[in-house]
C-alpha cells in the first residue's frame, strides 16, 4: 500500500493579523491609561488651575483698574503676589512642582493684562510652554487618576495575553499522516483510537471535534480550520484537505449537521407551539 503524503496546516494570516490586531488594540490602550494615570491627567490639572488663574488676573485687573487709576507698579506688586490656586492634594499634580507656584510672570506684566483679552494671553503663554490651549471642563480627582492605572493593568494583561496567544499559535500546526492525527498540542493520536467525530459546525464555523479513547490515551482533539489551514480555494483548501484526509481513515460515528434534522426539529417545535 503506498504511503500517503502527510498534510500539514500551519496558522493561517487570518488567525495571525487578528491576533496581532488585538495585541495592537490592547497594547496601545494600556499605554494611553498609563500616560494618563502617571504623568497625563496630573498635567491636565496643572492646566486647568493655571487657566483659573488667568481668568482671575482678569478679574482683579478689572476690578483694580475699574477708575482707570491702576498703575504698571500697583498692578505688578499686587500680581507678584498671588499665586495658583491648587488642590490640597499634591498627588493630583505633576511630581516635583514647587508649591506655592506664583503667578506667572506674564501676568505680573501691566500692558499684557491691560486689554483684558486673558484668552489671548492664555495662548501666548501655553504656546510658549508647548502645551495644549484647550483646558479639561474640570480637575481629575485622585480617584480619577487611579481608574487609569487600574484600567492600564487590565489592558496591559488582556495584551500580554493576546501575545502569548500569539506566540503559542505560531508554532503550532495540524498534521496528518497515514498512522494518525497530530493535533496543535503535539501529541499524535492513532486513528485506530479515534470514536466519534462531530462535524457539525465544520460547515459553519470551521470546527471539528474528534473524541478518542484507546492506547493514545482519552480526549478531545479540536480541529479549528480558520486557526489552521484556512479554507481559501487559491491555496487549495488546506483544511478541508485534512479533514478529508481524516474521514477518508475513521471508522467511528461521524456526527453532521443536515438541513432535514433542522427542518424536523423546526416543524416539531411549531406543533408544540
Amino acid at each position: 500500500m503506498t504511503q500517503s503524503e502527510p498534510i500539514v496546516c500551519k496558522p493561517t494570516p487570518w488567525f495571525l493579523l487578528r491576533a496581532v490586531a488585538m495585541f495592537l488594540m490592547f497594547a496601545v490602550f494600556a499605554f494611553m491609561f498609563y500616560r494618563d494615570g502617571s504623568v497625563g491627567y496630573r498635567q491636565e490639572n496643572e492646566v486647568f488651575y493655571l487657566n483659573q488663574a488667568f481668568q482671575k488676573a482678569n478679574k482683579d485687573f478689572s476690578r483694580m483698574n475699574s477708575s482707570g487709576t491702576l498703575t504698571a507698579d500697583e498692578w505688578k506688586q499686587y500680581a507678584a503676589a498671588q499665586t495658583v490656586i491648587f488642590p490640597e492634594n499634591p498627588a493630583e499634580l505633576p511630581s516635583g512642582m514647587k508649591l506655592p507656584m506664583p503667578w506667572p510672570e506674564i501676568l505680573q506684566n501691566y500692558e499684557k493684562v491691560k486689554p483684558l483679552q486673558w484668552n489671548s494671553l492664555w495662548i501666548e503663554y501655553t504656546g510658549k510652554r508647548g502645551w495644549d490651549s484647550t483646558v479639561a471642563e474640570e480637575p481629575h480627582t485622585l480617584q480619577k487618576i487611579n481608574e487609569q492605572w487600574t484600567v492600564f493593568w487590565i489592558c496591559l494583561a488582556l495584551a500580554l495575553v493576546a501575545l502569548f496567544f500569539l506566540i503559542r499559535t505560531l508554532g503550532r500546526s495540524i498534521s496528518v499522516d497515514d498512522s494518525g492525527v497530530s493535533p496543535a498540542s503535539g501529541r499524535k493520536v492513532a486513528f485506530a483510537d479515534l470514536k466519534v467525530l462531530d462535524l457539525r459546525k465544520w460547515e459553519t464555523k470551521g470546527l471539528g471535534f474528534i473524541d478518542y479513547d484507546g492506547a493514545s490515551g482519552k480526549g478531545r482533539i479540536r480541529i479549528d480550520g480558520l486557526t489552521y489551514g484556512g479554507f481559501k480555494k487559491e491555496q487549495g483548501e488546506p483544511a478541508e484537505k485534512l479533514m478529508q484526509f481524516i474521514r477518508s481513515r475513521f471508522s467511528g460515528e461521524i456526527i453532521e449537521y443536515t438541513a432535514v434534522a433542522d427542518e424536523e426539529t423546526a416543524d416539531s417545535e411549531e406543533k408544540t407551539a
